[in-house]
């Protein structure tokens, strides 16, 4: 009698428990981590390179120091209520066709006033805003 050698088949190594495994890991790991705060970033405001526009219709500038005090058109406005600031701002476009607000911001302000200038601003119907920053010291030369 000759028997047949049987041939020993290569291990097959199935791969789709493992996959399975893997995924449900990712997925508890996802939903266990804990992500940082926003209260936690540091970050320092403003600096912005762009190009100076050359052309400046009817602007409105706030300013907004670092504790709270605004300016506007280089006016010092006496109190810092929303209802105030609606008053000078409207008073500022008083004459102007289709006035921008440029709101100049300490980079130390609160974000509550820079808010209350924007509140402000959209009280007295003033649309069109924009945020001056300064150009970063490494790029002044261009």
């Amino acid at each position: 009698m000759r028997f047949r050698r049987r041939r020993s088949e290569e291990p097959e190594i199935n791969l789709i428990p493992f996959i399975d495994v893997l995924l449900v890991v990712l997925i508890f790991l996802m939903l266990s981590t804990t992500y940082s705060k926003y209260a936690e970033l540091q970050i320092t405001l403003p600096t912005a390179d762009a190009e100076r526009i050359r052309e400046r219709p009817a602007e409105i500038l706030v300013s907004v120091s670092a504790d709270g005090r605004y300016l506007i058109d280089k006016k010092p406005v006496e109190g810092r209520s929303v209802d105030i600031l609606t008053l000078e701002l409207r008073a500022a476009a008083a004459g102007k066709t289709d006035p921008t607000v440029i709101v100049s911001a300490d980079a130390l302000t609160a974000h509550q006033a820079v808010i209350n200038v924007l509140d402000a601003a959209r009280r007295a119907g003033l649309a069109r805003l924009t945020f001056a920053a300064q150009v970063p010291p490494n790029s002044a030369g261009r």
